[in-house]
């Protein structure tokens, strides 16, 4: 019987195939993360470019006296030791606070009223949620445009009405007396719809075991949405708190659209004056320390509701 060589093997090499290995993990990883970038560059240029940068811009434009047109001047803090003694400033931030102390409040019960009314299974429910919805997606602008042709002294339909009642004319948005209280309704007809929607989706979340131990147990409605329906819905209330409260501190539009501030300043609010000096009296700097005192108003409350509800979430986890 004849033998025959055997094959010659060679060694394993661990070491090289490792390293082979770690290397296409490398190259992968590069294309990878180049694939990346080239999704997120684009968003990344445009949060900086719509952002950051004139955040940053417009805060150095609120240490200098600038129209934008001519060679500026640092002016250090003078901006903002101007506003502090502006009286029509003053009068700006009055008006935003009389505004917001009326629309946020007034919204959130209002939305609340009508999502308890609207969380029932009836005929034609699906409608009537879709009515109170309609206005919240109607822009500012036409709601303006809209409420300027009712509440004209002269040919709106609302004095014509008030005139088959016999009630005098009134100036609505005419009458410093009144424009301001008439800018808070209409922004009521539509902010409200938002309040509804967000009500509506925390009261499906209510426990209803917890309704139903309430109802055996002999409470009544009231009691049942004192004790049982409000505090589920507080992280939903603090949430709409915040977020009309900013919206209130930043309208501008439905005020440009009705009343451009007027009339005798009554509707001249922080937003509306940041416009005014910025892009009518071309004191852009003045106009930028503005909105930081603005900036810095949003971020206090912002601040002062989250620090609220962190005590509110401690004392809740200390009576369990």
């Amino acid at each position: 019987m004849s033998t025959l060589p055997r094959a010659l093997t060679l060694p394993a090499q661990p070491a090289a195939t490792a390293q082979a290995a770690r290397r296409a993990a490398r190259r992968r990883a590069r294309q990878e993360r180049s694939t990346a970038w080239a999704f997120i560059g684009p968003s990344v240029v445009v949060i900086l470019g719509l952002s950051v940068v004139p955040v940053v811009w417009s805060l150095l434009l609120s240490f200098r006296a600038d129209d934008l047109v001519t060679p500026g001047r640092w002016v250090g803090l003078d901006n903002y030791r101007a506003l502090a003694q502006d009286p029509n400033f003053r009068t700006a931030v009055g008006n935003t606070l009389l505004y917001a102390a009326l629309y946020v409040p007034l919204s959130l019960v209002g939305g609340l009223a009508l999502a308890l009314a609207l969380n029932r299974r009836i005929r034609l429910i699906g409608l009537y949620r879709t009515l109170v919805f309609i206005p919240f997606v109607v822009s500012a602008t036409a709601q303006g445009v809209l409420f300027s042709f009712i509440l004209d002294p002269e040919f709106g339909v609302a004095n014509a009405l008030l005139h088959q009642l016999g009630i005098s004319a009134q100036g609505f948005l005419a009458d410093p007396d009144q424009a301001l209280y008439l800018l808070v309704l209409i922004s009521l007809w539509s902010g409200v719809g938002f309040c509804v929607v967000v009500y509506l989706a925390a009261l499906q979340d209510v426990p209803p075991e917890l309704v139903e131990a309430a109802r055996i147990d002999g409470a009544t409605r009231t009691q049942v949405l004192r004790h049982v329906t409000l505090p589920a819905l507080t992280p939903v209330t603090v949430f709409l708190l915040l977020w009309q409260f900013i919206n209130s501190l930043q309208v501008f539009d439905l005020i440009y659209v009705t009343t451009k501030g007027g009339p005798l300043g009554s509707t001249t609010v922080i937003v509306y004056f940041v416009w005014q000096q910025a892009f009518q009296m071309f004191t852009a700097g003045y106009g930028a320390a503005s909105a930081y005192v603005l900036a810095v108003a949003l971020l206090m409350a912002g601040g002062a509701l989250r620090v609220a509800r962190r005590r509110q979430g401690r004392t809740e986890g200390g009576v369990r």
